[in-house]
């Protein structure tokens, strides 16, 4: 048991580092935001068409100290309110993560505060906690840069996995056609604005699984069925439907992710499900999602704000990982490129 564990009302601020953004949150009983500040790296690394590490590393260390202030500045308090520190500890870009860690293992014995090192993973399912009644258990769909899963939530600090990608995440699959139809990065977003201005006329590649069959996600053979299709056109000497490209690839994407999930509830009985990730913010997955709804599923998703990369998730996640009776981490704590899903 820590000492925070009874404590009535908790003040947590948070600090996420893990690939891009450099961002810190002061977050109130895991589902009350006081301040959700994010540095993005965005623009730097567009020029790049992806994230390039040893950049990102070093603009988290000339944003970090900056982000912290305003973050509390915004939230009206000082660190006499804050109960604990929590970071991001993994997965993502270790010298990403190492500039967060180290800057609140820092805080944390200037402050005299427990630290409470946090899983990104954990990070982006309690982002469903924040403004919301949301309460395990449930099936939680996990679709981002790193990650594409279904796991179970049976409580809040009990998570088991249910399937997962056997090769590319989802988000990652978004960044690399985009990049093939010369979008910019961050690939998820523009593909999305192409695809409302395009058709699904390609037939791409989709798993299907009959009812003893084990349930995973593949993304490889969709991003190099996109790649041939460019690379032929663009041979013949065609004009490229990047549009319709986009929308195709989206519909193909997003259905692996949504009929996934809906098998997964008919087999489990669940009818409570959360989306999280970066590609929770899809527009056609959670018009897919709300089709599970009109069949009796309670559908979550968080406010757009909180779906891509932020600190006030892993201040949400922090709480709930106090409240379990979890120790505070040492300040010994490290970066870990990946972590369990569980």
């Amino acid at each position: 048991m820590n000492c925070l564990q009874d404590k009535k009302s908790l003040t947590i601020l948070a600090i996420e580092s893990s690939c891009d953004e450099t961002a810190c949150a002061v977050v109130r009983d895991g589902r009350t935001v006081l301040s959700n500040v994010i540095a993005t790296q965005i623009e730097i690394h567009r020029r790049f068409g992806g994230v390039v590490p040893e950049i990102a590393s070093r603009n988290h260390t000339l944003a970090i100290e900056n982000v912290v202030r305003e973050a509390l500045e915004r939230a009206n308090v000082t660190k006499d309110d804050i109960d604990a520190v929590a970071v991001t500890y993994g997965a993502g870009l270790v010298g990403a993560l190492l500039v967060g860690v180290n800057f609140a293992k820092g805080l944390a014995y200037a402050w005299n505060k427990p630290l409470f090192a946090i899983s990104h993973v954990k990070g982006h399912i309690a982002a469903n906690y924040i403004d919301s009644t949301l309460t395990p258990p449930y099936l939680c769909l996990l679709a981002s840069g790193g990650h594409t899963a279904i796991v179970n939530v049976e409580d809040y600090e009990k998570v088991s996995f249910i399937a997962g990608s056997r090769d590319d995440a989802a988000g990652e699959a978004f960044d690399k056609v985009a990049r093939v139809l010369g979008l910019p990065y961050p690939g998820g977003p523009e593909i999305q604005k192409k695809a409302r201005d395009g058709k699904v006329v390609y037939d791409m590649p989709v798993p299907k699984f009959g009812k003893s069959d084990d349930l995973y996600f593949s993304y490889s053979g969709l991003k190099t069925f996109v790649i041939n299709l460019v690379h032929k056109m663009e041979q013949k000497g065609e004009e490229l439907p990047a549009c319709d490209i986009a929308a195709s690839f989206q519909a193909a994407a997003v259905s692996q992710l949504a009929d996934t999930l809906s098998l997964v509830c008919e087999r489990t009985g669940v009818k409570k499900v959360a989306i999280a990730g970066g590609v929770s913010a899809n527009e056609e997955l959670r018009r897919r999602a709300s089709e599970l709804a009109s069949r009796g599923v309670e559908v979550h998703y968080p406010k757009l704000t909180y779906c891509t990369d932020n600190a006030a998730m892993i201040g949400a996640a922090a709480y709930f990982v106090i409240k379990s009776g979890a120790e505070a981490s040492g300040l010994d704590v490290d970066a870990k490129a990946t972590v369990p899903l569980k």
